[in-house]
């Protein structure tokens, strides 16, 4: 496991410390309503113990995001594939005042170079639900490309973006 920096940010492995961080993004309705939300404080505890495991399981996983400057995480940012899921993606969680101030494009774009450069991946990918404009917009902003319309094993189809290398 390790990390990394954008201008900005810290990406690291999520740490006991950012339940905290968990609670408060997964108890907003509104906020988490994409990634299985609300949870309940005990749920939010699993939803950290799992992206710590896949770090260990899959040898890559969800940082967190954290300023450089100081202060604690405001987000999560990284690569998951869950058991029984066709494709890994690139996701991203936000608290509620970090939207809208560019955090998820800057991220992503370290997110995505280490990808290709650090695991050569040879795609890098994302998918989500069909009523998550703010992801749409995100990815369109990424430079991302529908690549597949796959239905996934919750039964949603969503389409598939391919994210491309990022110089």
């Amino acid at each position: 496991m390790h990390s990394l920096h954008s201008e900005q940010f810290l990406l690291r492995p999520p740490e006991v410390q950012d339940l905290g961080v968990y609670r408060t993004f997964f108890a907003d309705a509104e906020a988490s309503r994409f990634y299985g939300g609300p949870l309940r404080d005990d749920q939010s505890w699993r939803a950290l113990a799992g992206h710590v495991g896949h770090w260990h399981l899959r040898g890559y996983g969800l940082w967190m995001i954290v300023p450089r400057q100081g202060g604690a995480a405001i987000g999560g940012c990284g690569f998951v594939w869950p058991d029984g899921w066709p494709r890994r993606e690139l996701t991203w969680w936000l608290l509620p005042e970090a939207r809208g101030t560019g955090t998820a494009v800057e991220v992503s774009r370290a997110a995505i170079k280490h990808a290709y450069d650090s695991y050569g991946w040879s795609l890098v990918e994302t998918h989500m639900d069909d009523a998550n404009e703010a992801a749409r917009k995100l990815v369109q902003k990424l430079g991302g490309k529908v690549i597949a319309r796959e239905v996934f094993p919750d039964d949603k189809t969503r389409s598939v973006y391919e994210l491309p290398r990022l110089e």
